[in-house]
């Protein structure tokens, strides 16, 4: 597996002169990537394309090629992967659509027979590519720009995959990979899984998922516990509904299923199922770059009554334990607040906080070992300076850390523009940051039953 994701060189089957063409997007990507391999493009009508040398044929290159893409039409993908397979290829990228997902079945069974008679695997049919930002590979017809991150991420769906590529470029959340799985004719989300577990550059598994293939529900159920046990893995199941189930055969060709087995699959299994792409990597944002809590009780401070009340509420709802602050503890907070500030949960330093205010409540909250983890939740005010507090946040938790206390800290900011670019210079130093207070307790809520349910229950 490890080729596919950090292959030494690639070949792209149906490269082409035309922009805006698949094979041209693909070829594109891999060279602004800065991937450092071989790239061979094949096009018998051309003699380079972007300054690269093409060949007629796979059988022309001057060594067998790690990773050949697929992007032919459907019925021509047959005779390239016996080429490929003669020349020696390991992995087939196959891009090309039309097979089980509009009742090609056959033509699917005979791509993966043709595979493995040459000990060939498939990535694909029915896929955008894969990305792998450890080794500058962006081999997708998707956006060019990955943004590096701890975040594994494999999908089913190519069109929402490539949508979230832009997307989690702009919300500034970082990505160590990206796996369209399609049709999952070959390799499925449980060999990508099994292989990102192992990954020093993947701290949380994350999928989109439509179905599994039949058969395959045990073998999912046995693996996902070994992986949840290692690394978190959280996922989308989508076709909850009767409509959706119907949706995703015509998409991918995949069995949906009841949704109360799949249900039930993922809570023996350890995976965190999410409803919704927000939930989806505010959980595994705060999974990523959180330690684990020191204990279930959670601290938050605020600077608005409002924003704590709402928070609180979203603990009672997501059940997460609220730390009764002791006497002790208290009268630390105290000190960072006027006389009418509360030093209760929510620790409400009042509307006159800046970042000196917020520095210090924080402090006392990292250096005591009967708090787990921290919210700090932010609003804005005419004497708050967004970009100040995000530095003084950002200086506390390199502190804390350095004098041996470190614990997850998640910050909700509530403003305008200025609100904004603190989280992102946050987010960049991988404080994880939510733009309601309730996103940030339910990220919270799903740190504290991974370390505390999943992990330390099996």
């Amino acid at each position: 597996m490890v080729k596919l994701f950090m292959p030494e060189s690639v070949a792209i089957v149906g490269a082409s002169r035309k922009p805006g063409k698949i094979g041209y997007v693909i070829l594109q990507n891999l060279l602004e990537s800065g991937y450092k391999g071989r790239i061979y493009p094949v096009n018998p009508h051309a003699e380079e394309i972007l300054g690269v040398k093409c060949y007629p044929s796979l059988k022309e290159l001057p060594e067998a090629p790690d990773v050949v893409i697929v992007a032919v039409p459907a019925d021509k993908t047959i005779s390239v992967a016996e080429e490929a397979g003669e020349k020696g290829a390991k992995f087939l990228v196959v891009i090309t659509s039309g097979f089980s997902e509009v009742g090609n079945v056959e033509l699917e069974k005979k791509l993966v027979e043709t595979a493995r008679k040459y000990g060939m695997r498939i990535l694909g049919p029915n896929i955008f590519g894969i990305a792998y930002a450890p080794a500058n590979l962006n081999a997708t017809f998707g956006p060019p720009e990955l943004l590096p991150g701890k975040i594994g991420f494999i999908t089913q769906s190519g069109a929402l995959g490539i949508a979230l590529m832009g997307w989690t470029v702009t919300m500034g959340i970082g990505l160590s990979t990206i796996v369209s799985i399609g049709n999952m004719s070959d390799l499925d989300a449980i060999e990508i899984s099994e292989f990102l577990a192992e990954d020093p550059n993947t701290a949380v598994i994350t999928i989109y998922l439509e179905g599994l293939k039949e058969g395959r529900g045990k073998e999912f159920l046995e693996k996902m516990s070994m992986i949840t046990k290692k690394k978190p893995v959280v996922i989308i199941k989508a076709g909850r509904s009767r409509r959706g189930q119907r949706a995703v055969a015509s998409h991918t060709g995949s069995l949906a299923g009841a949704d109360v087995v799949y249900d039930a699959a993922f809570r023996r299994a350890g995976v965190i199922r999410v409803d919704t792409i927000e939930e989806l990597f505010d959980v595994a944002r705060a999974l990523a770059y959180s330690p684990p809590p020191l204990n279930d009780k959670l601290l938050i401070i605020t600077n608005g009554g409002g924003a704590g009340v709402m928070a609180t509420d979203a603990t009672e709802k997501y059940g997460v334990e609220l730390l009764e602050v002791p006497e002790d503890l208290k009268e630390r907070f105290r000190k960072h607040m006027p006389w009418f500030g509360s030093p209760h949960n929510p620790v409400d330093i009042t509307g006159q906080a800046t970042d000196a205010e917020y520095s210090g409540s924080l402090m006392e909250a990292l250096q005591d070992d009967r708090v787990g983890g921290v919210i700090i939740l932010v609003c804005q005010t005419a004497v708050l300076d967004f970009k100040k507090l995000a530095e003084a946040i950002l200086k506390v938790v390199k502190d804390a850390k350095e004098k041996g206390f470190s614990k997850p800290v998640l910050v909700s900011m509530i403003g305008g523009k200025e609100a904004m670019d603190a989280m992102m210079m946050l987010e960049k130093n991988h404080i994880p940051t939510f733009s309601i207070p309730e996103r940030a307790v339910y990220a919270y809520s799903q740190l504290v039953k991974y370390y505390f349910k999943i992990r330390k229950g099996r």
